[in-house]
């Protein structure tokens, strides 16, 4: 089985730079894999507060994650800067795949893929709801399919 090649830091379209810490590491030295997981949250939720599309106290409609995956290709570790990545693949009614990607330092290509994928839900009942209208512009915004540059990497 051929191993996949990383994605490279031009195919995402917004970026989130990340501090590690100390307590990202775990015993072998380098951030253990649910480390990438809360990256790739802080990164999707940022998003989506930065365009003033999720207000996590109040907004009536939210995501909430079903389904994520992780491919690893080479470690990160305290103290390195990290950026992560992050494009719209898919949405739906009610549903959008983010997929991520981590990097370290300045490198080019990713450390670490994953994707995350949000099923949106009333907040009172969590039952599915459709993707609010200024969430999925903001979503397909960022979609590879919109023709829109990627935006530069931002503190």
């Amino acid at each position: 089985m051929t191993r996949p090649q990383p994605a490279a830091r031009d195919q995402f379209r917004v970026f989130c730079p990340i501090t590690t810490r100390w307590m990202d590491n775990d015993v072998y030295g380098h951030a253990n894999n649910v480390v990438y997981y809360s990256w790739f949250d802080t990164a999707v939720n940022g998003f989506l507060i930065k365009r003033g599309t999720l207000d996590i106290a109040r907004s009536p409609c939210i995501g909430v994650v079903v389904e994520t995956g992780c491919r690893y290709h080479s470690p990160i570790g305290f103290p390195q800067r990290v950026t992560i990545g992050l494009r719209v693949a898919g949405v739906g009614t009610s549903s959008v795949r983010y997929e991520l990607a981590a990097f370290r330092d300045d490198d080019v290509v990713a450390a670490a893929e994953g994707f995350l994928v949000h099923v949106y839900v009333e907040r009172a009942t969590m039952r599915p709801a459709p993707i609010p209208p200024a969430a999925r512009a903001a979503m397909l915004a960022v979609s590879p399919m919109s023709g829109i540059a990627r935006e530069p990497d931002s503190p």
